[in-house]
């Protein structure tokens, strides 16, 4: 009777403390710097130890939580290093399959959805298909599941495991989890070439080997993001646990938006970072190299017409001088255009 007593009283511990994780979870937390000023908020539970890469590149490192009242205190590390060539490089891969998957499979948009959470076609899914066709029309190869994981609590990504780990053994370029966030939308409005959007925060396990490869990742990515579309990467935030990433070394979970943002909105940003993604892992279609614009072509044509135009004037011209005749210069105009695309011919053939 006393082991079945002490037996209950272990469980019910144990259920109070998964309880109260789970609460914490869902819960959006404020992380202030030493001197009290404000630097970031995040729907989730904030650890000692979680760093955090700012917009403008600062390292902060979570040395308190008050989680009594959703609060956090870190210090200021300084400038984080930037990515190394050698990093770089290694990041560059050739393989064209990208994994998705969303673990949060309820997260949705109030304006548009109607609710922050669906159990049946949520947002997310949206929006993940809005990123999976800009990155396959620049030719990836796109699998993204559509599986749920519900409830939405601390177990769902255990049950979204196994799909990360199917993903793991087909090597892909990457795999993502997408969510969105659950905080004030004032975060992530944007603007982006002109058009208003959503900004995106890149989130990393720290607790995982893959930990170091993962968070060069997402430093890679938002140094692209800086560059080519400044104020679509919120920020970095590096937090306690693995998020499936310990699975593989190019695992990054991204969050669209946030819940109170337009869906629309939220789903424009999908186009901006399929970009960033597809340079960051070396890809060369799309924007990240700057394909002719319809006036560029047009021109390139103009200026092709008047070359070929000015060369067979000549060529006319140098007939008739050399023949003295019409006649004379129809046959040498036929000789001599022979001669060229003959040896144009000539010159591509395979030996």
């Amino acid at each position: 009777m006393k082991l079945i007593r002490i037996g209950l009283f272990i469980a019910l511990a144990s259920l109070f403390a998964c309880s109260a994780a789970a609460e914490s979870e869902e819960r959006v937390y404020t992380l202030f710097d030493e001197e009290g000023t404000r630097v970031t908020s995040r729907m989730g539970a904030m650890y000692v130890g979680d760093e955090y890469i700012s917009h403008d590149n600062i390292l902060y490192e979570i040395v308190s939580v008050d989680d009594e009242n959703s609060k956090a205190t870190a210090r200021r590390i300084g400038p984080e290093p930037e990515v190394s060539e050698k990093t770089i490089k290694a990041l560059a891969e050739q393989r064209k399959l990208i994994c998705m998957y969303s673990t949060h499979s309820d997260e949705s948009y109030i304006p548009g959805d109607g609710d922050y959470s669906l159990d049946k076609n949520a947002g997310i899914y949206d929006v993940g298909e809005a990123f999976q066709k800009h990155l396959e029309s620049l030719g990836y190869e796109v699998e993204y599941s559509k599986d749920t994981f519900l409830p939405h609590d601390a177990g769902a990504y255990r049950r979204s495991r196994a799909v990360a780990e199917d993903y793991a053994e087909r090597m892909p370029a990457a795999i993502i989890d997408i969510h969105r966030d659950g905080i004030s939308k004032d975060e992530y409005e944007t603007t982006v070439d002109g058009e208003e959007t959503s900004k995106v925060r890149l989130f990393v396990g720290k607790t995982n080997q893959n930990a170091s490869e993962n968070r060069a990742f997402a430093k890679k990515l938002k140094a692209i993001a800086d560059g080519k579309y400044p104020g679509l990467v919120k920020d970095i935030f590096i937090g306690k646990g693995n998020y499936n990433q310990d699975l593989y070394p190019r695992a990054i979970l991204l969050e669209f938006g946030t819940h109170e943002m337009d869906k629309d909105l939220v789903i424009g940003s999908t186009e901006y970072m399929a970009e960033v993604v597809n340079t960051a892992l070396g890809g060369s279609k799309g924007s990240a190299a700057k394909a002719e614009t319809k006036e560029e072509k047009t021109a390139s044509f103009k200026s092709a017409g008047v070359i070929i135009a000015v060369a067979v004037a000549g060529i006319v011209v140098f007939a008739l001088f050399s023949t003295g005749s019409f006649k004379g210069a129809g046959e040498r105009i036929k000789k001599t255009a022979g001669e060229i695309t003959g040896g144009l011919f000539k010159g591509n053939r395979r030996k």
